[in-house]
């Protein structure tokens, strides 16, 4: 292992099912659910040059139960985790670019948003989509594989109606740069990620600096947000466990309406455990909607003052049940070897008269021996006979580590990994020598329209399939 490596846990992710809106309190059971399943009736193959998307990786993951990260962490207590190393062991066989493109599950979302004429209801769906864009970080306490300076992932969905290509633009700081587009040129997603992560000593929280932008383009509007904060707690000791955290500001550059969400906290006691509350308002900062529900479970919506009293009705008797509670809680406090998770409550309590906007899709039976991958996840790295034909010679199902890894076969993986890495510092001592810089292939360092801050812009051309100039980095 080697110092310079870089470690981080992706900050960015999904999983969900689509839900329509108008869907009431007594209908919510029966919500109805969009599957994706992918429409093949030509025969034809498609999306990558895969027929049909797999559903299991083709092993299941190994043990972690007789490691300890103790020996590395301890002495990084209180700094960020930049060039420390970390054993393959702790993580998932998925890059972080493909880690990042677990936002697209959800483009659903962003089509229902392209088709709505009322500003709120964009808005609403716009929001629908960056909680549900967090939904499969809980239980994924595996660290994807830090992308290699110059790695690329791509994804076409046909059937979902778009594509994704996004490149590892800079190594010291991490930055992974993605770029989305309809097919039907309806919307343009994007952003640039720089991850920043430090060890507290039980836990490891990861700060996802960078900002998310989504255009509607038939809107001619401009969305940006950036994610909240995710913390793993019990690193050393204990069973791990995620929780997110922060505030998300939505901004329509367009309109002035904006949507804040308030990612909360567990708590003391554990009670806030995955709540999402927040609202949105126009221009003239009126209040239009409360938006309230769980980033594991779902999203619903509501008049504020139909809110507001549902939340006096429910605080009223409440002081006499809390002070009965708080002996039997103070045990929670004691244990000092591990952050206990608290106990989950899977429900959201509805307040009569919501819209349910979005709620998460069950995992597969089998996720949990397959890194606690959702359905999405399981496809990313399929590589189809056919598939590296089309693919730039850069892409992340091309590595030789993460394949190995998804196969069961540690040994090679954790090989293949150092002799990556070695490249890779061979390369960077090779370009300080000839005093020559990196150049990015497919992005460029530039000016967020609609923020003013720095980002990179994709520059074009990725689909043209013209890879004759990538480098060789595996």
């Amino acid at each position: 292992m080697n110092g310079e490596e870089e470690f981080y846990d992706a900050v960015t992710g999904l999983e969900s099912d689509e839900s329509y809106e108008g869907v009431s309190e007594a209908s919510f059971k029966d919500a109805i659910v969009f599957e994706g399943t992918q429409e093949d009736s030509d025969g034809l193959p498609q999306e990558n040059g895969v027929r049909e998307r797999r559903t299991t990786l083709p092993a299941p993951m190994f043990s972690r139960n007789n490691f300890s990260v103790w020996g590395i962490l301890k002495k990084c207590i209180g700094l960020e985790l930049s060039k420390i190393a970390m054993p393959i062991v702790l993580n998932e066989p998925l890059s972080f670019l493909q880690r990042i493109s677990e936002y697209m599950e959800h483009t659903y979302l962003i089509h229902k948003a392209c088709s709505m004429p009322d500003p709120v209801d964009r808005i609403q769906a716009v929001a629908a989509f960056a909680v549900s864009a967090v939904a499969s970080q809980w239980d994924r306490t595996g660290k994807p594989f830090n992308p290699l300076l110059g790695e690329t992932y791509e994804l076409i969905r046909e059937a979902e109606g778009y594509r994704l290509i996004s490149e590892q633009v800079s190594h010291h700081p991490p930055v992974s740069a993605f770029h989305a587009e309809s097919l039907k040129q309806d919307f343009v997603f994007h952003g640039s990620i720089y991850p920043k992560l430090k060890f507290w000593g039980k836990s490891v929280e990861a700060e996802p600096r960078g900002t998310i932008t989504l255009e509607l383009l038939n809107h001619k509007e401009a969305y940006t947000w950036t994610n909240p904060l995710c913390c793993v707690h019990n690193i050393i000791l204990g069973q791990l466990w995620i929780e997110q955290y922060g505030t998300v500001e939505i901004l329509n550059h367009s309109t002035g309406d904006r949507c804040v969400l308030n990612f909360k906290p567990c708590g003391m006691f554990g009670k806030e455990l995955h709540k999402v509350e927040g609202y949105i308002q126009d221009k003239n900062k009126r209040r239009r909607r409360v938006l309230y529900g769980k980033w594991t479970e779902c999203v619903w919506s509501v008049e504020p003052q139909e809110y507001e009293a549902q939340r006096k009705a429910e605080r009223k008797g409440v002081g006499d049940a809390r002070k009965h509670k708080q002996q039997d809680d103070v045990a929670v406090l004691e244990n000092e070897d591990a952050d206990d998770m608290p106990e989950v409550q899977e429900t959201v309590a509805v307040v009569p008269g919501s819209t349910l906007l979005w709620r998460v899709a069950p995992r597969p039976a089998h996720s949990a021996q397959m890194y606690n991958f959702t359905s999405f996840a399981m496809s990313l790295n399929e590589l189809e006979p056919g598939m590296e034909g089309t693919l730039s010679p850069t892409d992340c199902r091309l590595r030789p580590d993460i394949r190995a890894m998804e196969n069961g076969d540690i040994d090679t993986a954790s090989a293949e990994k150092e002799r990556l890495e070695e490249k890779q510092r061979a390369a960077r001592k090779e370009r300080a020598k000839d005093e020559e810089e990196w150049s990015t292939r497919w992005f460029q360092s530039g000016t967020n329209p609609y923020t003013g801050s720095q980002d990179w812009l994709y520059t074009g051309g990725y689909f043209d399939r013209k890879y004759t100039d990538c480098p060789d980095i595996y």
